[in-house]
């Protein structure tokens, strides 16, 4: 019988530090050290002036554009993408891929990992990790683990919030 509560008692408490684990690796992500840039923020009614009211959806209500509607997707020129929200500068053309998926692809973003932040998503019953701009908190997409590259990675962006500035000559 004293072997029984032993057992118990530690199980339990081996239990008990696994959750204490789970919950500080839980709270690295929902707490990245990477903060946003506080000096660009906007009302909403700042922003409404700004974007079109697709663009709005988008950066400002993390909405997704149908796939294979953004002129972006098949769009190969030499150039950099920029945030349709504040014109940040986040990937360029030697980033971009060809998904299949319906938006445009990168497998990285300019500066090494200054300009995109990353947050845990937990919306529509999924697991993800979605991208938003690190100076104006605009929803860009989402990244995933699946890219065809050396990178491994997919940044899965809306064409709509962002823009296209051809290289010069």
């Amino acid at each position: 019988m004293n072997r029984i509560i032993l057992i118990i008692g530690m199980t339990s408490l081996t239990m008990l530090a696994s959750c204490q684990n789970v919950e500080s690796k839980k709270s690295e992500i929902n707490n990245p050290k990477k903060v946003m840039d506080t000096s660009y923020q906007k009302t909403d009614e700042e922003w409404k002036k700004i974007l079109t009211p697709e663009q709005y959806q988008i950066l400002r209500k993390k909405g997704t554009e149908r796939p294979h509607s953004s002129a972006l997707n098949d769009l190969f020129e030499e150039g950099t993408y920029v945030c349709a929200g504040c014109g940040t500068e986040l990937f360029t053309s030697t980033q971009k891929f060809d998904g299949h998926c319906g938006w445009p692809s990168f497998d990285g973003e300019i500066g090494g990992g200054d300009r995109v932040k990353k947050i845990r998503d937990l919306s529509h019953g999924m697991v993800r990790t979605e991208i938003v701009c690190a100076k104006c908190g605009g929803h860009l997409g989402h990244i995933f683990d699946d890219g065809p590259t050396q990178s491994g990675l997919r940044y899965c962006v809306n064409g709509v919030s962002i823009g296209f500035k051809k290289k010069e000559k």
